[in-house]
């Protein structure tokens, strides 16, 4: 999915600070994608205040939206770098092309993850048979080492697992506990899941205590319990209740990403009297800086400013298959110029 806002917010991005021994509660922005008709998505990362989950560097959820009202996903060619983009549906049906010659339908309980690495072009579209639509989609920031990596597209199927009374899909990564996940490719250490519990439910959620983890609410709320694991004295069994006295617990809404650091081996998750979809993310802290803006991630402003450049000159004016973002076959309409860098160079915010 393309970052479609007029003013894009560049971000020059720092390791972030730990947060804390509570939940931090991260509140969604939203965003139009398009115009008059457009679907309207809500953006929990990038924020100011948080820039990453391990290597996860941007959420868009959005839905569930009447494709007769929104007109649907409809997102015209467009360039990345130096990350990997992640597909996820709830409900609905999209169509994938890319300038590597990749044209993949993505539907629920499957995932598409597209490496952009030295620069890819590619559109979103839902199909005609779609009449709901609802979803993440997710950018994973790419290493230095591998950040100019040879484009490529995957796709891969989802396998749904119990753990207590939830049902778990992992579609990206491992999580611990969970036998199976989508066989993709993922050049950092990273977990993205969905979990699904009915109402008046509650599951153990084991977490890698090296990650940070993110929990991105499709349906709620949901009440979160945890521990920090530096939070048990000395002598605490093995065994010890997450759910003790001792504990956190916080509740989220609907569209809020709750940010635990890491320091922590699960979640408790609770439901009332509604059912609750959960979006799970996690990582081990990134400790690179990034410079984000639009559809580009790079380390500089130079170097952002030449892949603006590039996809004008090549791909807008020239319409070149062999430049850097290569061209997208098969999709009945133009490529989406880029918006206009700021007046001042892309730096830190604080």
């Amino acid at each position: 999915m393309s970052n479609l806002e007029h003013d894009p917010v560049e971000l020059r991005c720092p390791p972030d600070a730990p947060a804390g021994p509570v939940l931090e509660v991260l509140a969604p922005r939203d965003v139009p994608l398009g115009g008059p008709r457009a679907m309207q998505v809500r953006r929990t990362l990038p924020q100011r205040g948080r820039t990453t989950i391990g290597a996860w560097c941007f959420a868009d959820h959005y839905g569930p939206d009447d494709v007769s009202v929104t007109g649907g996903m409809v997102v015209p060619p467009h360039p990345h770098t130096g990350l990997q983009t992640v597909s996820w549906l709830f409900e609905g049906e999209v169509e994938h092309r890319d300038s590597v010659g990749s044209v993949e339908l993505v539907r629920p309980g499957e995932v598409n993850l597209m490496t952009a690495g030295r620069g890819i072009s590619h559109s979103e579209v839902s199909t005609p048979a779609t009449t709901t639509l609802a979803g993440v989609q997710l950018w994973i920031a790419l290493p230095d080492v591998t950040r100019d990596a040879a484009p490529s597209f995957e796709h891969a199927t989802t396998e749904p697992r119990q753990v207590d009374d939830a049902t778990v899909r992992v579609f990206a990564g491992a999580l611990p506990g969970i036998d199976a996940g989508a066989s993709v490719s993922l050049f950092s250490p990273l977990v993205g899941a969905q979990v699904e519990l009915p109402a008046g439910a509650e599951a153990w959620i084991e977490l890698d205590e090296s990650f940070e983890h993110g929990l991105l609410v499709d349906r709620g709320p949901v009440t979160v319990a945890f521990r920090a694991l530096a939070d048990e004295p000395d002598d605490a069994a093995a065994d010890a209740d997450p759910l003790s006295e001792t504990g956190h617990t916080a509740e989220l809404a609907r569209g809020e990403l709750g940010y635990l650091p890491p320091g922590h081996d699960g979640v408790r998750l609770r439901t009332a009297d509604a059912p609750a979809r959960i979006v799970l993310l996690g990582g081990v802290p990134f400790g690179e800086e990034l410079v984000m803006w639009w559809n580009f991630i790079g380390r500089s402003h130079d170097e952002v400013e030449a892949f603006r450049r590039e996809w004008q000159a090549d791909v807008i004016a020239a319409d070149d298959p062999v430049g850097r973002f290569g061209t997208v076959a098969g999709y009945d309409g133009a490529p989406l110029p880029a918006p206009e860098l700021p007046t001042i160079r892309l730096k830190p915010r604080p």
